[in-house]
């Protein structure tokens, strides 16, 4: 069950020179977008061919290169708006280079078929805690405003306790074990780090029911020290009571679990994804300012209704805190209504920061996933007065990601109160990239 190769690449990077052949940033050197790519979602046009998209794409791509002004064209000047309170950006911390983890110890951990022969018990007692009264209990649920509250406005977080960030893991089993073995070298006994995942935990290719049941079993051993924040992949999943569905492209675990429905516990576990993420937030505002989701935030012509009614739940809201891109130099973009694939530039942060601090939840700074990175990390320079970082823990060269070597080196992120989430690269080798993940892009999920 090959993976989906009509889809468009989320992103690309190109890092300054660094101080590491491998492409490394041991100063914490700021990752630079070197190619103005406007991307889209190929397949979210209604009614768009694969072949129309990629036109599409390839005339806004030199658009965008094109311009000489760094404000989209076609965007009138924006209506006035509250102003966010001038503060200093929050520091950005030097990069952290991981190469010093047990990668042997990592290796034993990787073991897709240990995992599958838990599927039962862990399926069961997953369903048991959905079921129980009073929610499941995740992380951060106690400061929902109600139970449907998927905007959540964090009260407190406390600093004693370790918080990581992990992004964008489709399907990748190694760079996940990696970053629990850096996250769980930091435990101390008496606490548990915690872990905010920041979506998209499957599709192209990889080990997505894997990686799935693994964040189930995080999830079980500590419910109240994890979250998982939706993203595009996951939001769009579904089930319509006979098949799995997906509104998304790449969708290939969709796609391998309608060649297993007579499988009891692999259906099992696939409906339990859509219950999680149905119910999972789109968005948290930590209070040190941080804004934390999969894509971006509520676009320019949001700001209006939102000012007006102050509902962070309006669904237009939470569709954009999980599918806008960020933009690495323009200043400001059209929201694009009648496909996925809407882009922000740092001005329109800035517009929002402003009516977030209007509505109560003052926002200073931004980690999110989304958009994949050659590096697999990012932070803007034209954001230096709202720092946004983009995080992916992805440790191969997707099928849709046209350039750039096959291995790569996944990151995390540890939050640090009033700072930019600190940058974790965990320098994964090269042999064991290529052990898990042989480079002929077929969908790990097929293997029994």
């Amino acid at each position: 069950m090959p993976a989906d190769p009509g889809a468009g690449a989320e992103s690309l990077s190109a890092a300054v020179p660094r101080d590491r052949g491998d492409g490394g940033a041991s100063d914490g050197s700021i990752n630079v977008d070197s190619r103005t790519e406007d991307v889209v979602e190929l397949a979210d046009m209604p009614g768009e061919s694969v072949a129309d998209a990629e036109q599409r794409a390839g005339v806004e791509q030199l658009a965008s290169a094109e311009q000489v002004a760094d404000i989209d064209p076609a965007i009138p000047d924006p209506p006035a708006e509250p102003l966010a309170p001038a503060v200093p950006p929050p520091p950005i911390l030097p990069v952290v280079e991981v190469d010093w983890l047990d990668w042997t110890a990592v290796r034993v951990a990787i073991d897709p078929n240990g995992v599958r022969a838990r599927m039962r018990d862990v399926v069961e007692r997953m369903e048991s805690l959905l079921d129980r009264s009073g929610g499941p209990g995740l992380m951060f649920d106690d400061d929902r405003s109600d139970p449907a509250d998927r905007a959540i406005n964090v009260s407190a977080v406390d600093e004693t306790v370790p918080l990581w960030f992990i992004g964008d893991l489709h399907g990748d089993l190694l760079a996940l074990e990696a970053a629990l073995a850096l996250i769980r070298s930091g435990d101390d006994g008496a606490t548990r780090a915690r872990i905010v995942f920041l979506g998209d935990l499957f599709d192209d290719g990889g080990y997505g029911l894997e990686v799935l049941l693994r964040v189930y079993e995080l999830i079980l051993d500590a419910p109240d020290a994890v979250c998982i924040v939706a993203g595009n992949h996951d939001e769009a999943f579904g089930y319509d009571g006979a098949r799995f569905t997906a509104s998304v492209s790449p969708s290939d675990f969709s796609e391998f679990l309608n060649t297993k429905l007579a499988h009891e516990w692999m259906v099992r576990a696939g409906k339990l994804a859509v219950r999680v993420f149905a119910d999972a937030p789109r968005a948290l505002f930590f209070p040190d300012g941080l804004l934390v989701a999969h894509g971006g935030f509520p676009l320019v012509d949001l700001h209006p209704d939102l000012l007006a009614t102050g509902d962070w739940n309006d669904p237009r809201c939470l569709a954009d805190f999980v599918w806008t891109r960020a933009h690495p130099k323009i200043r400001r973009k059209m929201p694009n209504r009648t496909s996925r694939g809407s882009q922000f530039g740092h001005e329109d942060f800035a517009a929002f920061r402003g009516v977030a601090a209007e509505l109560g939840r003052p926002v200073t700074h931004l980690v999110r996933g989304h958009d994949h990175l050659d590096d697999r990390w990012a932070i803007y320079p034209a954001y230096e007065a709202n720092p946004v970082l983009t995080t992916n823990a992805l440790s191969r060269q997707l099928a849709r990601e046209p350039f750039g070597p096959y291995e790569r080196v996944p990151t995390v992120a540890r939050w640090v109160v009033g700072c930019v989430p600190e940058v974790h690269r965990l320098h994964v080798p090269g042999e064991m990239i290529r052990e898990i993940f042989p480079d002929d892009r077929t969908p790990r999920d097929e293997a029994e």
